[in-house]
């Protein structure tokens, strides 16, 4: 019986280690959205790194008609390249420029995560 009450509570553990690695996400979401400059009112953009070889960017806003709009664009990285998947469209390597700014952008997006994540623990 004493052994029952001191052992510790594994789905409770589970639970609270789920709830960190989402609020983590949230946050570095949140970090990597304004990397790039204000969100407008209303709008929400999100960078993150979701594992060892994907990036999302994902973009909502109200057009010009009041229509909601949703733009996700998966950078998935491997030894061979960046590839990147968008809207269901084919996926392509991406090369030159993009790949570049993609490179710089992950670069600001470490840097940015590494000072304000640890605020949040």
């Amino acid at each position: 019986m004493l052994r029952q009450l001191f052992q510790p509570n594994k789905k409770r553990y589970s639970d609270n280690k789920v709830e960190l690695y989402r609020r983590i996400i949230r946050r570095e979401a949140e970090i990597g959205g304004h990397l790039f400059g204000p969100v407008s009112a209303g709008a929400r953009r999100e960078f993150f790194c979701l594992d060892e070889h994907n990036w999302l960017w994902h973009e909502e806003w109200t057009d010009t008609a009041g229509v909601r709009q949703t733009k996700t664009t998966r950078y998935y990285v491997t030894p061979d390249g960046i590839f990147k998947l968008q809207d269901g469209l084919p996926r392509h390597e991406v090369t030159g420029p993009e790949a570049k700014n993609f490179e710089a952008a992950v670069r600001l997006y470490v840097e940015q995560v590494r000072i304000e994540l640890p605020n949040l623990m």
